[in-house]
């Protein structure tokens, strides 16, 4: 069914033959003009036509004679100049956010005759166009498809008033309070979303809070887009491509955030900005945020792509949290509840937009107007990643085009979170840090202009930030601790090589079965020099004065090698006498190996 966006009616055609399904089935994802080169038309129903010209109170001439000027005077709204695939009854986005405004009271004015006479839709035109207002207009026998049909034509100006956002059903704790307006608009649009993106009114119905219909439809098809990419990319045993993510954040729909003043540009009040992963609330409680749980998926392919391309030298980067940005150029700012330096990366059809940073800010400047612009650093994010000190100050310059960053950050209070937190975010693949994590680890702080001696002194050989070229993160290895597998086959392999104890076990992973990995060549090393280092100390210790004062000595350590030792082990149990030794070590051995 996804073809359908993607081939021409002909392929759809050849594919619904191919599996022998009757071409007149009500499929939902066949557009309304489409053409079946193989079988005649359908003929139009006829029916009421001659009912319809016999209530007609105007010829065509004359009908023709008033609409002279008039599509001038009643234009179509902007946006219905941009190419659009789908069929005249499949709406657009822009209509659906203005009609689910309308309220019973919201004023409107019909444009006059719009509809050619002979027609049954001139015969109802004629009824309705004389309502006021919305709820007259439902009154009259016009209904919300109506409104959006007759909104795209430019048949319908709205005067007003509208409510600020579409009516959210999970907030109304009063049913007597909704109208009939409000209950037309609800059942009409659920529907409507279901059968345009091929879900179930339940999935619509099971939102976050805040989320407005269209929110949560975009949402769903995002997180289906990105199960999709990780199940391919683990059957291919590939990386995330730099599409297959730009396809996820077209596909999510980003709220309006008014709480980022901070980043805010000039003159708007609000930024399409969105947060996954761990946040602290202004009231102080530390929690994910509700899409985090809901499109767990979308999350776990942000995080994938950058396990993917992290290279060897940024192997310790740890985050929390991930900023999702969509077309709007940030002014200066600090971010203020970082730890450790941030990894961006910018994603999109534009020009411009890199990011202006000031690496040696140390916030000891009170205003950062004041700062120098030569003192700051260019960054263009669309060629690759970087890695930056997010409470420096910095900035996007403008741009033209379409625009998504992605911002992996640690947040401060880490540590204080509820343990639950932290295993649901490593369980979509993020890199939790650990309790004593440095947050100078990857980069040295900021110089400042009052203790630039020092930090030199001390962070000598560090860089203030790094830039990874898309060229270089693509042929980056995967890191040996994250394989190309599913985020909860990682999570679970990971915490088998924690818990599992000696390697070479082989333990159950989602029902199959895997083997712990094995100790590398340098820990094993490790272990063999402590282990001679034991013996050598254990030898001077005999051989000390002390050691043969008390009848030890090089001998009594060399016994400890020789076969005698053995032959008194092997004295322990006999055949037909067992002693109470032997017994114990026999009851001990067969208790383990139950256990095992």
């Amino acid at each position: 069914s996804r073809a359908t966006t993607l081939w021409p009616d002909s392929a759809c055609y050849i594919v619904l033959a191919a599996l022998q399904i009757p071409a007149n089935m009500p499929l939902y994802f066949r557009r309304a003009n489409s053409f079946d080169p193989t079988k005649p038309r359908k003929p139009r129903s006829t029916e009421g036509r001659e009912e319809a010209k016999a209530a007609a109170k105007m010829t065509s001439e004359e009908w023709k004679k008033k609409q002279a000027g008039m599509d001038k005077k009643w234009p179509a709204p902007a946006y219905m100049s941009k190419p659009h695939d789908h069929g005249a009854t499949c709406y657009r986005d822009e209509t659906y956010e203005v009609t689910t405004r309308w309220m019973a009271e919201t004023k409107i004015a019909y444009r006059p005759h719009a509809k050619a006479p002979g027609s049954k839709s001139h015969v109802r035109y004629e009824k309705y166009s004389k309502a006021k207002t919305v709820g007259e207009a439902l009154k009259l026998g016009s209904w919300p498809a109506d409104w959006c049909w007759d909104y795209e034509r430019g048949f319908i100006k709205v005067i007003g008033p509208v409510r600020d956002e579409p009516l959210d059903s999970s907030k109304i704790t009063n049913e007597d309070e909704t109208t009939d307006v409000d209950k037309a608009i609800w059942r009409w649009y659920l529907r409507e979303l279901a059968k345009r993106h091929e879900l179930t009114i339940e999935d619509l119905k099971g939102g976050c809070s805040g989320e407005s219909l269209i929110m949560r439809a975009h949402r769903l098809l995002s997180q289906r887009e990105a199960r999709r990419i990780l199940k391919d990319a683990e059957k291919e045993k590939r990386k995330i491509t730099n599409d297959e993510v730009l396809t996820v954040l077209r596909k999510w729909s980003f709220g309006k955030n008014t709480n980022r003043v901070n980043v805010t540009p000039e003159n708007q009040e609000w930024v399409w900005s969105d947060t996954l992963g761990l946040l602290r609330d202004r009231i102080g409680d530390i929690h994910l945020t509700p899409p985090t749980k809901t499109y767990p998926e979308v999350i776990g392919v942000l995080n994938k792509y950058l396990h993917d391309r992290i290279p060897p030298e940024m192997k310790s980067f740890r985050w929390t949290s991930i900023n999702l940005n969509c077309n709007y150029a940030a002014k200066r700012h600090r971010d203020g509840n970082n730890f450790g330096p941030s990894a961006i990366q910018a994603f999109g059809d534009f020009e411009g937009g890199c990011l202006n940073y000031w690496p040696e800010d140390d916030r000891t400047c009170d205003k950062e107007e004041k700062m120098k612009a030569a003192d700051s650093v260019k960054l263009n994010l669309k060629d690759g990643l970087c890695l930056f000190n997010g409470n420096c100050s910095h900035s996007v310059d403008d741009f033209k085009g379409e625009r998504y960053s992605v911002v992996f950050f640690c947040v401060r209070c880490f540590n204080e979170a509820p343990q639950e937190c932290k295993d649901q975010l490593r369980s979509v693949g993020a890199l939790y840090p650990e309790p004593d994590a440095d947050r100078y680890a990857l980069l040295r702080p900021p110089r400042g202009y009052a203790n630039k001696k020092e930090v030199e002194a001390k962070y000598k050989k560090k860089q203030s930030h790094k830039f990874y070229p898309c060229s270089k993160m693509d042929k980056a290895d995967s890191p040996a601790a994250y394989p190309l597998l599913t985020i909860s086959d990682r999570i679970a392999r990971e915490w088998v090589t924690a818990k599992a104890g000696k390697a070479g076990a082989i333990v159950k992973v989602k029902g199959r079965k895997e083997a712990v990995p094995k100790k590398g060549a340098a820990s094993q090393e490790k272990k063999a020099q402590a282990k001679a280092k034991s013996k050598a100390k254990a030898k001077a210790k005999a051989d000390s004065p002390k050691g043969k004062a008390s009848g030890g000595g090089a001998d009594k350590a060399a016994a400890k090698s020789t076969p005698a030792r053995k032959e008194k082990k092997e004295q322990l149990v006999t055949p037909g006498k067992t002693t109470k030794r032997a017994a114990d070590t026999q009851d001990a051995a067969a208790a383990k190996k139950k256990t095992n």
